[in-house]
């Protein structure tokens, strides 16, 4: 179970509250404060990639898409 999906496991949990109090008690990754899981793409939710200059907040993919509309330029 990685970062990124522990949170669909509660679709299972929904119905047994006392279980999922449980299983957030122990079973929840702690939140992350460096390395790849510390950000996420604001757009997709990618964790890889990720560009944070000028506090733009995607990943590379969403970047190429985006960047003409936010002002970026091409060059060569």
């Amino acid at each position: 179970m990685t970062a990124s999906d522990w949170k669909n496991y509660f679709n299972q949990l929904n119905a047994k509250p006392a279980v999922k109090a449980k299983f957030i008690k122990h079973c929840k990754p702690k939140e992350r404060t460096m390395g790849v899981a510390a950000k996420k793409c604001e757009k997709c939710g990618r964790f890889g990639a990720h560009i944070s200059s000028y506090g733009i907040g995607l990943c590379r993919h969403c970047f190429r898409e985006m960047a003409t509309e936010i002002g970026f330029q091409k060059y060569s």
